[in-house]
């Protein structure tokens, strides 16, 4: 009597993990930036950024209140109240033609982000975003927006980690004092871009967290907090504050 050996194979399945959330937003060379403005940088001091500052078209002499003092190079310049470097368009080549490659990658980062069509949330809350919990997704408001209170940036179950969000806003960004936006399940900071038309105000004590790509103005009261990067086509007004680099590269900026 022979007998029969039955065999078993055993088929692993292996889960194929992508993202939730529209494709994200390439920001080229101004993603070296913790801070980048066309028309200046101002600080109460003291402040401490972790990360690159740089300000183009306009003179370096636009960044106020860190007492520059320019490389032996005259390439970038240094601060005590920065690590990083600090770049303008009246150093020495090639950081001008660096700079105009810099910005134009920020502008085209914002329309990029401005651009993007058929959104996944339409004018959610009326633009309250007050106490929301936020899934991966594209988010379109034909308004300002407001967090008046504590809201939450979410990711998905299997994929939070790479997960995405674009917010686009037609008016201004304000958060309210002494309010958070935490992030939960994995999302981060550097998947998460805020397309502003307007300003932002964040106000004292306030910590907000993603990529901020605004049109005109930035403004950080005293105690107020970015983990992020602050992408502005106009003016960035800082108080008092204190940056350091968060666990996957990004620049946290405290004030």
């Amino acid at each position: 009597m022979v007998a029969t050996v039955k065999s078993r194979i055993v088929c692993p399945i292996i889960l194929l993990l992508s993202h939730e959330g529209p494709a994200a937003v390439n920001l080229g060379k101004a993603g070296t930036y913790a801070i980048l403005s066309k028309t200046g940088i101002s600080t109460v001091p003291t402040s401490a950024i972790t990360g690159n500052m740089g300000v183009s078209p306009i003179a370096s002499t636009a960044i106020t209140g860190f007492s520059l003092v320019a490389d032996s190079t005259n390439t970038f310049a240094t601060s005590t109240q920065v690590t990083g470097s600090v770049y303008g368009p009246d150093y020495a080549s090639p950081t001008p033609s660096d700079l105009t490659v810099t910005i134009g990658d920020m502008e085209i980062a914002y329309t990029d982000a401005a651009g993007r069509h058929t959104p996944n949330f339409l004018n959610l809350g009326s633009g309250n975003l007050g106490g929301k919990t936020l899934a991966p997704g594209l988010y379109k408001f034909g308004s300002s927006v407001i967090i008046p209170t504590d809201c939450t940036i979410e990711g998905s179950l299997l994929s939070g980690e790479t997960d995405t969000w674009i917010f686009q806003m037609s008016g201004d960004l304000i958060m309210a004092a002494n309010k958070q936006v935490t992030l939960a399940r994995g999302a981060k900071a550097s998947n998460i871009v805020w397309q502003v038309a307007g300003y932002v105000e964040v106000e004292a004590g306030a910590h907000m967290e993603g990529i901020l790509l605004v049109k005109t103005a930035a403004h950080f009261r005293t105690g107020s907090s970015l983990t992020g990067r602050i992408l502005a086509q106009t003016a960035v007004t800082i108080q008092s504050s204190t940056a350091t680099r968060n666990a996957d590269d990004d620049h946290n900026f405290d004030s």
